[in-house]
């Protein structure tokens, strides 16, 4: 990554975990991110009940927020279900999309997350879009097929090197505790690079932060972070501890890294 001009994401996220009594929580996070705001963008993605109260709660710090899904639709009949337009309400830039979570239970297919895309960027919300292959995938050598049919299916033309991030999570690596070879994961960053290249062109693909997630921990990080084409982490349960997700972000305090923002 030195020399990258792409400025590293960390993001955390939350899944259904929070309530009022985590805002401190976030607060530590947001002061303790400011040591390294020149050269990582440090991304919160609570339940969409806390955003617009962490907004307030960190405002004055460059701590982002995120949410964690969006209805294709700004408005409707859909019950239990929450707009593009008002996670930027409650102060979001970003949204997670297409997370395996999501698409398992509750069967989002890549053409529906890629609805939801356009919709985030409709907005002027970047687009966190999570690819990732299953135990049963990879063993059988179809990890490369199975990621780059969701890339390439969850993509929609609205798609730049500034509006959307891809989070590769192998979906059998996710909270296991397991992760996949550093090989693994620079040889899989490197097909996703190449297929937005394909298909948006290389300024674009160059510019798109890639993030790496599933099993992301103070113990594992500096080892993950520093492979080639990894920009960043998407950090599930180290990210609910403000000590644990510091800790993470700490190993971009041990090195110079030249960067430039890309959006976030």
């Amino acid at each position: 990554m030195t020399g990258s001009l792409r400025k590293p994401l960390v993001a955390g996220n939350w899944k259904m975990n929070g309530t009022s009594a985590s805002l401190d929580e976030a607060r530590k996070i947001a002061e303790g991110a400011q040591d390294f705001a020149d050269v990582v963008d440090v991304m919160v993605c609570p339940p969409a009940t806390l955003i617009a109260r962490l907004d307030l709660r960190c405002a004055g710090t460059d701590l982002l927020l995120g949410g964690q899904d969006c209805h294709a639709e700004p408005a409707g009949a859909h019950t239990g279900d929450v707009s593009a337009d008002m996670l930027v309400d409650a102060g979001a830039s970003a949204v997670i999309l297409g997370h395996s979570e999501r698409r398992i239970d509750h069967k989002e297919s890549s053409q529906s997350v890629a609805d939801k895309v356009a919709a985030a960027h409709r907005v002027g919300l970047t687009a966190i879009v999570c690819v990732g292959e299953t135990e049963i995938e990879r063993k059988s050598g179809q990890a490369n097929n199975v990621v780059g049919e969701q890339v390439r299916l969850s993509l929609p033309s609205t798609t730049t090197g500034q509006n959307v991030v891809i989070a590769y999570e192998p979906v059998w690596a996710i909270g296991t505790g397991m992760t996949p070879t550093t090989t693994d994961i620079s040889e899989m960053h490197g097909v996703i690079r190449a297929m937005l290249a394909d298909r948006f062109g290389e300024a674009a693909a160059a510019a798109m932060r890639i993030l790496y997630g599933g099993s992301v921990k103070p113990a594992n990080a500096a080892q993950l972070l520093r492979i080639d084409n990894v920009d960043g982490a998407l950090v599930g349960g180290a990210s609910l501890k403000a000590q644990d997700f510091l800790a993470i972000l700490g190993i971009y305090g041990t090195r110079s890294v030249e960067t430039v923002s890309v959006g976030a």
